[in-house]
Parts: structure tokens; C-alpha cells; sequence
């Protein structure tokens, strides 16, 4: 059962339901399949097709300028605040930043993210003894090391299918993509600046593997599902061969509004689809909905929340991002596009709390780099804009890369006591701003960005900080804080909710912190691990 399924049609015990089929949910719902369970995968969105409506240059989910190709609904909202009162914010579409977007869809944000596949690093587990606890930030400790995630990575990145080249001892079931003219540039700047390197890690088939093709370097990999089948996510890995058991039923279009409980047990999930509502009992519970929705529908069902840390320590990623132009075009047109990286500025910058890895980034479509990635000289205007974009755009050398930021227990998620959305649930309200630490990170790493664009010949070189901002877009993670403790945390180091017996959060709401890599490879590390310990 793949598609169209009804309500009336799931009408019974299951043994688990999972709520979200992403990274996280995919993952729970493969291994769940093979213990034996019979599961049922509740998820909000429809599978997201690459077909030419899906892949409008001006309606997806890189740029949202009429529109995206998968959900939320453009008639949803969110509201933001600096403060903790809900009722003061102020409201946003899914077209807006402020909405802080992840997609919704089978596959969540995997069908349609740049899938850049890094694992974390063991010093990302021991943010605070390396650093410190800066003041008026809520950094800390994992209570669970990188010694006991490798296993689960190596597992993942098997599974779902890595490429990638040199990184230290690590090695991936593919090699690595091919290298872009912009990549080779970059790397020998790398090498005259004394800089090592290696190729970026992707969920991509460079070659084929597990029965689909390799990829065919088109440009279309952020925003929007892969032509050929070639991205590697839960829609196309875990989740298929979890419901080729015959124990997974997968159940779209549906929006779980309230967790039911008794006590210190969850008995089953309020859903509603097309209209309809109906309770679903269970014996388990596996929420994996994102960051912020798995936050507002505990607070929502009143669970977990006992010592007010449901939806605190909200973090995304900061990015340092900066730009050049080259007397010589760049451009290759060759896909996926990130080619090499470095992670020598991680860790070990001197004043600085933690740090990023640094790449050259997916091809920018010709769209988004007349609409924002133009130099801050540039014209915005009439043929003098055309002709700007018409004679840089192949010249135009970009380095980027997400910096750790540092949580902050005002950071939020809470949820509004007046706006409800179109099933009747409670909207969400993000509240709080970045540490300033995250700002100082980043603006370190922009000077990396741009020093390495200048060793490979870029001229014009711009980029600057952003300044406070509450970051909690498509990165977002920490809003269910796994933990020892339950006075400063939400789930245990298994993943299990404190003060409950059968429900556990698996995405990245439970990080820590969020390293300075993108984080659905250790989602997917992480739940696969929680999932090992459900009984």
C-alpha cells in the first residue's frame, strides 16, 4: 500500500507508527520491518515527483518565489518573536525566510536536498569540554560519543549509498563524483595555500548501485527529485524496501494533531486526512517529524514537557558564504557540483567556538544568482542587470559552508494560543536569535572563504556576516535534547522520552549541538541506533 491510502484503511492496532518518513522515519521504519513489527509511517506530505511542474526554476524548494514543489501548504503560517510571548509575533507563508522551512514529503527534506553526506566529528560530541559553556548559551555535551555512532554511520552510508574520496581513514561504497572545472581551481588554491582537502561526500550513485543508475551531473539536485533516480534518500532506499517486507504501511496526506497518552504510555495518534479524523492506537510511538513539527506536536499532546525543555536550544546553520569573479570562465555546467571541500577550520581556531567545513557549492541556476548572488556593486536593474549576469555568471567562483552554531536555550519552538491552521492545530511561533558566538564563527570562516578565493585568481571577492538572526531553516535541529538529565534534556540516550515507556523522537530534534557539517547523515546514524534499543 504506496499510495491514496484512507484512514478507514489503517483502522487498527499496530505494533509502531512513526510520524514522518525522512531521514529519520525512513531509517526507524526499515529496521522496525526487519525486527518483525508491523508499522504504520504517518506522513504529511505526497511523494514529490521530478516531472516539469516540479521542476520550475521559480517553484521549489531552493527558491520559492511562486511557489514550491513540495509542501507545507502555501496557506500555512508561522509566527516569530524575540520574546516568549506567542501572541506578539508576527505571521509568515511557506514563501517567506522567516517561515524557516523543511520539506515535507515522502522522503522528507531527502527528496530534495543537495544530499551531502558528512558525518560528524568526534570533538562535535564534546562542544562544551573543549570550549566551555559561553554565557547565555545552553552548550553541551552529547551523552553519546562518535565512537558510538561510527558503526551506525558506516552502516548508513552502505544502506543508503555514499561516494566520496579521501577524508582521513575514512572510505565510502563509491567513489566520488566527477570533478568540476571550479573544483580542480579551488583545490590547487587549497594546495598552494598548504590547505588539504578532500572530494565532498555525497547520497549520490556516482556509479550504479542497489539497482538504480548513476547520476548524469545534471544541475537540478537542491529543490528539486533527482531525473534519474540517482539521489539516494528514504523515499528511494529505506522506506521501499521496508514496505517489501510487508510489515510497513505507508499512509500519506495525513497530519498527526495530538499524541494520545495515559500515564507514563503513549495508546495511540490522533490523524487527520481529507477531512477525516480517527484515533490509531499503537504500542509505540516514533516521532520524526523535524525539528520544529516534532517539537510543536509534543507540546501540543503535552508530553515530555515536564521540566519546560520541549522546543528549547532550536539551531539551524549559520553559513559563511563568499564569492568572486575570475578573469576566465568557470562554469562547467557539470552536477552535482560540490567537489572539494576542507574541514581544516572545524575545530582548533584560535578565540573561536568550533567552526565549519568550507566547498565549492551546487551549480547555481541562473535564476538565483540574478536574484541574490550578485555583488553588492552589481545592478539590479534593465539591461545593465542583464548584461551583468550575462557576462559574469560563468565567471562567478563561489566557496560556502555551514559554521557550528552555538545553542541558546531562548532559541525556540512554542506554540500559539489563538492561531490554529487548517485541521485545527495550534501554529507554530519560533522565538529567540542566534548566540553571538555563531556570528563570530561565521564571520571567521568568511575570511577562509574569501582567502581561498583569492589564492584561485577570484577578483571582486564579496560576502559579509549576517548579523543576529534566529537560524532554524532547513538544518534545523536541537528542540528534543537527548540527555542523561531530564531537568536539561528531553530524551534519554536511547531516544526514549524521560518519564515515558513507549515513544521516542528520531531526527535531528535530539542533537546536542549540530556540528558544522549538514546533519541528516547523524539523523540517520541516530536512528538507526534508537531503533536498535526499541523493544
Amino acid at each position: 500500500m504506496t499510495g491514496n491510502v484512507r484512514l478507514t484503511q489503517v483502522a487498527r492496532r499496530w505494533d509502531a507508527i512513526i510520524i514522518g518518513s525522512g531521514a529519520g522515519g525512513g531509517v526507524v521504519a526499515w529496521s522496525l520491518a526487519f525486527q518483525g513489527m508491523e508499522v504504520l509511517v504517518i506522513e504529511r506530505g505526497h511523494h514529490v515527483p521530478f516531472s516539469p511542474p516540479d521542476r520550475d526554476h521559480l517553484r521549489n524548494h531552493r527558491l520559492t518565489q511562486y511557489g514550491h514543489n513540495v509542501g507545507p501548504s502555501l496557506d500555512d503560517r508561522r509566527g516569530m518573536t524575540t520574546g516568549d510571548d506567542p501572541t506578539s509575533a508576527t505571521w509568515h507563508s511557506p514563501l517567506e525566510w522567516q517561515y524557516n522551512n523543511n520539506a515535507m514529503g515522502v522522503g522528507g527534506g531527502t527528496s530534495v536536498y543537495g544530499a551531502q553526506a558528512w558525518r560528524f566529528k568526534p570533538e562535535d560530541f564534546r562542544m562544551a569540554s573543549i570550549y566551555g559553556v559561553p554565557e547565555g548559551s545552553s552548550l553541551a555535551d552529547w551523552p553519546i560519543s562518535y565512537a558510538d555512532l561510527e558503526p551506525h554511520y558506516i552502516e548508513m552510508e552502505r544502506e543508503l549509498g555514499v561516494a566520496g574520496g579521501r577524508g582521513g581513514t575514512q572510505t565510502w561504497p563509491m567513489p566520488p563524483t566527477a570533478p568540476t572545472v571550479k573544483g580542480q581551481r579551488l583545490a590547487a588554491a587549497a594546495g598552494r595555500l598548504g590547505w588539504d582537502t578532500q572530494a565532498v561526500p555525497l547520497a549520490v550513485n556516482s556509479v550504479p548501485y542497489n539497482d538504480r543508475p548513476a547520476c548524469v551531473n545534471c544541475q537540478h539536485c537542491v529543490g528539486f527529485a533527482c531525473p534519474v533516480d540517482a539521489k539516494n534518500g528514504s523515499q528511494n532506499t529505506f522506506l521501499p524496501r521496508a514496505m517489501e517486507t510487508g510489515n510497513v504501511t505507508l499512509i500519506t496526506d495525513a497530519q498527526v494533531v495530538h499524541i494520545e497518552s495515559a500515564g507514563e504510555k503513549v495508546t495511540g495518534v490522533r490523524v487527520v486526512q481529507r477531512g477525516k479524523s480517527m484515533v490509531i492506537p499503537t504500542d509505540r510511538v516514533i516521532v520524526a517529524a523535524g525539528a520544529i513539527e516534532t517539537a510543536r506536536l509534543l507540546l501540543v499532546s503535552q508530553i515530555g514537557n515536564q521540566n519546560d525543555q520541549v522546543g528549547r536550544n532550536l539551531q539551524g546553520h549559520y553559513y559563511a558564504s563568499a564569492a568572486g569573479i575570475t578573469p576566465e570562465s568557470v562554469y562547467d555546467g557539470v552536477g552535482p557540483g560540490p567537489s572539494v571541500a576542507t574541514t581544516r577550520w572545524s575545530h582548533g581556531n584560535d578565540g573561536i567556538i568550533g567552526g565549519g567545513m568550507l566547498a565549492d557549492d551546487f551549480v547555481l541556476l541562473p535564476i538565483i544568482y540574478a536574484k541574490r548572488a550578485l555583488p553588492p556593486h552589481a545592478p539590479t536593474w534593465g539591461d545593465e542587470w542583464k548584461n551583468f549576469v550575462r557576462d559574469n555568471y560563468r565567471r562567478t567562483l563561489q566557496v560556502m559552508g555551514p559554521i557550528q552554531d552555538i545553542p541558546s536555550p531562548t532559541s525556540r519552538v512554542l506554540v500559539s494560543p489563538t492561531e490554529t491552521d487548517a485541521v485545527g492545530m495550534p501554529r507554530v511561533v519560533l522565538s529567540g536569535t542566534a548566540h553571538p558566538e555563531s556570528v563570530r564563527a561565521q564571520t571567521f570562516l568568511l575570511g577562509k572563504a574569501k582567502q581561498w578565493l583569492a589564492e584561485a585568481g577570484a577578483e571582486q571577492i564579496w560576502g559579509s556576516p549576517s548579523g543576529q538572526y534566529l537560524s532554524a531553516g532547513q538544518h534545523q535541529a536541537g528542540t528534543c535534547r537527548m540527555g542523561e538529565d531530564p531537568r536539561t534534556s528531553v530524551v534519554d540516550p536511547s531516544g526514549k522520552i524521560h518519564g515515558y515507556a513507549n515513544i521516542w523522537v528520531a531526527d535531528t530534534s535530539v542533537h546536542v549541538t549540530n556540528g558544522g557539517f549538514n546533519p541528516f547523515l547523524t539523523a540517520m546514524a541516530t536512528a538507526i541506533r534508537t531503533s536498535s534499543l526499541i523493544s
